[in-house]
């Protein structure tokens, strides 16, 4: 791969290798395990394995390393390791570098299930965690202590779409020697700069934007080769989350497609944001790429657009949001984003329905919002759609 490479070039060629065949398509190699011409073999690799040595599909695959060197050119960093899932990534990554009697700080507006594993899992293994409102810096600076080892958050806040400073805050985690992990689903890596911002691990739920068409869970974590391979891998592999070669070459397609996907996703977006924005029936529109967002400038500074995922909060609560959810025509309800499919989501029943009637206020969950996930089918039929069940 070619350092000069733009960002779309890396998604069609990066990390790929070809057997003795000459493949164009990238080979999904299907099997389990590997074979060693002698018994000194064997140990040696057992020992100390090579770039295009394999021992068992759980610790490595050749088509699962594709995408993992893919995804690292793509995001800037050095290596990757592919989950079985988004959640597996996000669990995975915190879970490898963190013991009992570590601090954590981290951002209050999560998705449902991170919340859960800071929550309920880390702190039942003696980790601390403190939640701060993620986009107040002031509220970081006093939470993030000499002592806080990992300060975790998203990117853009699912399902509210609030964004996070990365660079002022990783500068103060590292200034107290803390890692900064991001879950940058919403940024996508079309619109991610996070590496070069400053964060030191990188997680995707490759369910979404990644694989984009509904087919195949993975998630994928991005950081050092060090970290990747003395913290994350033994975690891994052992506790057995790794994503299957099937998986990885659906996702190496994906990534094919990606950037031409997103960014019609994000146009689509911002165009649909603007068309409802003011309804009457609306008390918010939340999208990033408006002016009206709190954190707009921040948005357009950070990644360059809005996103492909706005949130609309209903008057009238959960009746009027049913009522609008069950109206549509071509929007599909359903839990997953970053679909080729336009998906909606009533957040407060489904994804954070575990959490308190007081927690989901907290983070600005009312019984009116829906989320949406903007998908590639006409912008015009996609606006005619909303207004009519709005209406």
């Amino acid at each position: 791969m070619s350092d000069t490479w733009n960002t779309r070039t890396k998604a069609v060629h990066a990390g790929t290798r070809r057997s003795q065949y000459g493949e164009v398509s990238e080979a999904i190699f299907l099997t389990q395990g590997f074979v060693y011409e002698t018994a000194e073999h064997a140990e040696a690799r057992f020992l100390e394995s090579g770039p295009d040595e394999f021992i068992y599909a759980r610790y490595g695959n050749p088509t699962v390393s594709m995408f993992e060197q893919r995804i690292a050119a793509l995001e800037g960093g050095e290596d990757a390791f592919a989950t079985a899932s988004g959640m597996a990534a996000v669990s995975g990554a915190l879970t490898s570098m963190l013991e009992a009697g570590d601090h954590v700080v981290s951002a209050r507006a999560l998705f449902g299930s991170c919340l859960y594993v800071l929550e309920d899992l880390l702190s039942r293994f003696g980790v601390e965690v403190t939640f701060v409102d993620g986009t107040d810096l002031a509220q970081w600076e006093a939470a993030i202590r000499p002592d806080t080892k990992v300060v975790f958050f998203e990117s853009i806040a699912n399902p509210t779409l609030e964004v996070i400073d990365i660079e002022k805050v990783s500068a103060l985690a590292h200034a107290h020697g803390a890692k900064v992990l991001i879950d940058n689903v919403f940024a996508t890596p079309v619109y991610s700069r996070a590496m070069q911002q400053g964060a030191d691990v990188v997680i995707y739920s490759a369910t979404k934007h990644i694989d984009g068409q509904g087919r195949a869970l993975g998630g994928v974590i991005i950081g050092t080769r060090d970290y990747i391979h003395k913290t994350v891998e033994p975690y891994m592999k052992h506790t057995g989350g790794s994503m299957s070669p099937f998986n990885a070459w659906i996702m190496l397609k994906g990534i094919e497609t990606m950037d031409l996907r997103v960014k019609a996703q994000a146009a689509s977006a911002l165009a649909l944001a603007q068309a409802v924005e003011g309804h009457a029936n609306l008390a918010r529109t939340i999208y990033p790429g408006l002016p009206s967002h709190a954190q707009h400038a921040l948005s357009k500074a950070q990644m360059g657009a809005g996103g492909t995922v706005l949130s609309l909060d209903l008057k009238g609560g959960k009746p009027a949001a049913f009522a609008f959810l069950n109206a549509l025509k071509i929007g599909l309800i359903s839990n997953n984003l970053g679909d080729a499919k336009t998906i909606l989501t009533h957040p407060a029943t489904t994804t954070h329905q575990r959490l308190s009637p007081d927690q989901r206020a907290a983070l600005g969950i009312t019984e009116g919002l829906v989320r949406i996930s903007v998908g590639l089918e006409d912008v015009e039929d996609l606006k005619t759609d909303l207004l009519q069940a709005l209406g």
